[in-house]
């Protein structure tokens, strides 16, 4: 059983996500690695012999605690995922460190892939709390999932911005077991994600919320996503360096939004705008500055995953095709509204309201279609509202 090999390896003591991957490259795979004996493992970069001692001791132990787990993890009905699942978050994988667990409640679907972190101070301003839900609720307007920590201030005001459009998904990623509720205030907040998206966490039942396991949750945070906005943030706050890791460890397009001059929460953005961060101002500047899907995107995605504690029945959703240009997009792969859409568009410029009264599709759909069309390089934004049908590649 994949997932139970992957969360051996995870509660084994002394090794973390990096000497995971390499041991599980030596042996093989996952499998191999669970039965890894000390040669091998001394052979493993980063481990000597006394280290490989305790590891394969350690090991050894592990998998009677990884069955207790998943009997748990089961009993609570929670979903447990692993990088042999083609349900793992694809962008996720890609990152130099991905955990090899990831525990989950609620769900994880195809459309969840087009994502946004926004991050900031738990002790925010009343302007950076109302710029986080402003901010969350514009992108999932027009379709994107957005991810935060779950923690109190800017993180809490994102998940309740994207929850408070009829269609919007967030996901929360704690630094905690997820049968911790940290902070305490928000169950009901974690309820209301696991209904509409996912919270998860890569740390085993019962971790308490320590102050080290925020950083290693931080790049969870930014690895599933396609950019990162910060809101508001002092000079020290961790979504810095949640920033710091999307722009230099996952090659993720890092977003700031100003904030006054006096408010020692405005410092982080600031310096970040100044290093080169885009600054955001409304939903264009995100929407323009994120590019094209990463390449390691590129390839199929697979069915909604639910939690068994799910009793949700719902359609997957179509997820968006996942091509970097028009040039390599399929035309006949496209929804029904994106056909209309473009059909409406002509080869003219063409404002938003006149495609929802061409097409006669409500405006939210019209405006997430147009999204998912500028992502795949199908169409070119001229500016707030208007957009054009991109030349294709001979």
């Amino acid at each position: 059983m994949p997932l139970l090999d992957w969360l051996q390896l995870s509660l084994t003591s002394g090794i973390g996500p990096i000497l995971i991957s390499r041991i599980i490259d030596a042996a093989g795979g996952a499998a191999a690695a669970c039965q890894a004996d000390v040669a091998l493992l001394v052979s493993v970069e980063g481990i000597g012999t006394a280290r490989a001692c305790k590891i394969r001791q350690s090991l050894r132990q592990a998998r009677a605690e990884a069955e207790k787990e998943l009997e748990r993890a089961a009993a609570m009905g929670l979903g447990l995922i692993c990088p042999d699942d083609p349900l793992y978050p694809l962008l996720l994988r890609s990152i130099p460190d991905p955990p090899a667990v990831i525990y989950m409640r609620g769900t994880l679907e195809p459309r969840d892939l087009q994502a946004m972190a926004i991050v900031g101070s738990r002790r925010c301003s009343h302007y950076g709390r109302e710029q986080a839900e402003r901010f969350g609720a514009l992108l999932a307007g027009v379709g994107m999932t957005v991810v935060s920590g779950g923690a109190r201030g800017v993180d809490s005001a994102a998940h309740r911005g994207a929850l408070s459009h009829s269609q919007g998904r967030t996901v929360a990623v704690l630094g905690c077991g997820l049968d911790v509720i940290y902070p305490p205030e928000n169950g009901p907040l974690f309820d209301q994600i696991s209904g509409r998206g996912a919270v998860l966490t890569e740390y085993a039942l019962g971790t308490p919320p320590t102050p080290e396991n925020f950083p290693r949750r931080n790049r969870i945070v930014s690895g599933m996503s396609r950019g990162v906005l910060v809101v508001e943030a002092d000079v020290r706050s961790g979504a810095l360096i949640t920033a710091r890791q999307a722009l230099d460890d996952h090659n993720r397009p890092v977003f700031a939004v100003p904030g006054r001059v006096d408010n020692a929460m405005s410092a982080g953005p600031h310096q970040l705008i100044r290093d080169g961060a885009v600054l955001a101002a409304g939903l264009d500047d995100i929407l323009q500055g994120l590019g094209p899907m990463p390449t390691e995107a590129m390839e199929p995605l697979s069915p909604v995953q639910e939690s068994p504690s799910s009793d949700r029945s719902t359609r997957p959703i179509e997820p968006p095709p996942l091509f970097s240009s028009a040039a390599e997009q399929p035309i006949g792969n496209l929804t029904g509204s994106q056909e209309q859409i473009l059909q409406a568009m002509g080869r003219e410029t063409a404002g938003v309201d006149r495609l929802i009264e061409a097409t006669g599709i409500p405006a939210h759909v019209v405006l997430q279609e147009l999204t998912f069309l500028t992502l795949k390089g199908m169409v070119k934004r001229i500016d707030g509202q208007t957009f054009v049908r991109a030349k294709r590649r001979a």
